[in-house]
């Protein structure tokens, strides 16, 4: 029998309020407090993004930053992340080379049933993993919802809500999100 961490991981529905989850989501607030009570470029700052995100090669992080677990993120080379990111990470977000994220950012890989006996009364979630490509760029208060892929070298204005996969090198903005337009050489 799979535990649910197990089941959470392998995008199943699972019980959100297991114990060594919820330990777990505990222990990732402590390493946040520390991030969030730090300045940046110190060493008490690099601390705590090097403990909350395995190998985040030299990953820039503005406090404050929320996740549920850290873990479950993957950064490439030169991350930039501004003030009141949110990362739900309960299942695998991968972010690639040289991705620029602006204030509020809000990454979502959770789900809910839509039933409220699923929901609310038995604590039941699933999540879907994101994937963020390289030298992408999210404007200001981007929302990214549940299994979504945003292309490589793609920028996605600010205040948009991204529901579907969003395709290399193309401008993209709205809400719901959608392409405006592909990446043109005047671009540069």
């Amino acid at each position: 029998m799979k535990t649910e961490k197990q089941k959470m991981l392998a995008g199943e529905p699972y019980q959100a309020w297991d114990e060594t989850l919820y330990a777990e989501r505990i222990a990732c607030r402590k390493t946040l407090q520390q991030l969030n009570n730090s300045l940046p470029d110190t060493d008490e700052w690099r601390e705590a993004i090097d403990r909350l995100i395995p190998n985040a090669q030299g990953a820039y992080i503005e406090p404050p930053f929320r996740c549920d677990y850290g873990e479950n993120i993957v950064v490439g080379k030169n991350f930039f992340a501004n003030f009141n990111c949110v990362v739900l990470d309960v299942a695998k977000v991968t972010i690639g080379d040289n991705v620029l994220f602006g204030p509020n950012i809000q990454l979502y890989t959770a789900g809910h049933p839509l039933d409220v006996k699923g929901r609310v009364e038995e604590g039941i979630e699933f999540g879907l993993p994101i994937t963020i490509g390289d030298n992408v760029w999210l404007g200001g208060s981007v929302v990214v919802c549940p299994g979504i892929t945003i292309g490589d070298n793609s920028v996605v204005g600010a205040g948009s809500v991204v529901t579907k996969d969003i395709p290399p090198n193309v401008v993209a903005a709205g809400n719901p999100c959608r392409v405006i337009r592909p990446l043109a050489p005047s671009d540069q």
